[in-house]
């Protein structure tokens, strides 16, 4: 159970984000609550079901990350660096798409200069990411199935001959 949940949560973190990169029209502040708010609802949701231990939660913090970064100033140079050090699950590429396609939605919000962007970018310029822009959303974690030991020995053990299991043989 806490494996399906892990998966299932990979996948809402990978579409959400996704779509997040894709879109100009969700990346502002009011977004970045609204994911805050849904995420913290789903965190609720897994500590309720007793899945805290499940790595569900792990899963969504790219997603997280993302809309902390939505919700945070983006002016100064102290600024870009509360970024730089929040944002260690986004790729460069990933905080640099996001404060391009980052659009306010009222007349007290400001769009990101390019000398904010190019401050990000010099600040992150040793990371060593991955290229890739968008999460992989058909990513599968592997199944681990626990083992339990039996306590029947194999001596105990009768094949039935109506199984055509001669070539079996005890040693």
């Amino acid at each position: 159970v806490q494996q399906v949940f892990k998966q299932l949560f990979y996948m809402i973190n990978a579409v959400a984000l996704n779509n997040l990169l894709l879109r100009k029209d969700v990346c502002s502040w009011s977004t970045g609550m609204q994911l805050r708010f849904n995420i913290s609802q789903l965190e609720e949701w897994l500590r309720g079901k007793n899945l805290q231990q499940s790595g569900a939660a792990q899963t969504l913090e790219p997603l997280i990350q993302a809309a902390q970064l939505l919700q945070l100033k983006k002016k100064t140079s102290e600024d870009a660096e509360a970024i730089c050090s929040l944002c260690t699950s986004l790729t460069t590429q990933q905080i640099v798409k996001i404060l391009n396609l980052y659009t306010p939605v009222n007349e007290f919000e400001e769009r990101v200069t390019v000398a904010f962007i190019r401050d990000i970018q010099m600040h992150l310029q040793e990371r060593n990411d991955p290229p890739q822009l968008l999460l992989d959303f058909k990513h599968m974690f592997p199944v681990l199935f626990p083992f339990n030991p039996s306590s029947i020995t194999m001596d105990t053990i009768h094949l039935p001959a109506s199984l055509n299991l001669e070539f079996l043989h005890k040693v």
